[in-house]
């Protein structure tokens, strides 16, 4: 067995075992396999085992493997902070993105987002625990941003993102009860349904807590290999 594959085998019986000891079905997670940093052919040899679902934090890095492999079904999911001189491009080439923090940008991907492209999936990033250091809105402003971006035509607002502070699992649990209490403000409840938190060191706390997609990198990919 390849090193990919045994790596995926692992990551795969990670989050199976993490879903029994709560009780949660499988299904109901999804893993996201973050490959910046990593080039295309490692990308494949995942696609190969299985793996449809991509992420990537840095926008031209993600421009040039969509290209080089534009002929594989992989759905991208751009997770790096978004800054308004990307909305574009992620509005044309990506399927969902997880960094949207202000409505300007929600704003924005509505209005570039092609019309024969299906409906452009976002989450909200939310400092949950106020790092001075993470970028996201604040807790106290989640309910106007659903409000607002949950009516704009050509998205989805999908549910929140949140990347805690170190071994602060606590903040898995804010994140859930913040899911939540805001749905009732969002315009088209029954879109409001995922949570996407976790990554390679907190994968089990994350989702005990119900997470609904984890990020996981080094332990698919090994250390990274350029940038």
């Amino acid at each position: 067995m390849s090193n990919f594959a045994s790596q995926y085998a692992q990551v795969l019986q990670q989050i199976e075992h993490a879903c029994q000891k709560v009780e949660r079905d499988c299904t109901a997670v999804q893993l996201l396999a973050v490959s910046k940093n990593h080039p295309a052919s490692h990308i494949t040899a995942l696609y190969e085992l299985g793996q449809r679902t991509f992420g990537e934090n840095y926008l031209q890095e993600a421009l040039d493997k969509i290209a080089i492999l534009e002929d594989l079904a992989i759905e991208w999911h751009f997770i790096g902070h978004v800054q308004r001189n990307k909305t574009k491009h992620l509005a044309e080439k990506f399927d969902w993105v997880h960094g949207v923090d202000r409505l300007v940008i929600a704003e924005r991907l509505s209005r570039q987002r092609p019309v024969d492209l299906a409906s452009l999936n976002i989450c909200l990033q939310v400092n949950i625990d106020e790092q001075e250091s993470k970028d996201g809105c604040q807790p106290h402003e989640v309910v106007n941003l659903v409000t607002q971006m949950s009516q704009l035509p050509n998205i989805h607002l999908r549910g929140l993102m949140v990347i805690p502070a170190p071994n602060n699992v606590a903040a898995f649990a804010d994140a859930q009860a913040l899911f939540e209490q805001v749905k009732v403000h969002h315009a088209h409840p029954q879109n409001w349904d995922t949570l996407s938190m976790g990554m390679s060191g907190d994968v089990e706390a994350a989702i005990a807590a119900g997470s609904t997609i984890v990020r996981i990198g080094t332990a698919l990919f090994g250390e990274r290999h350029y940038r």
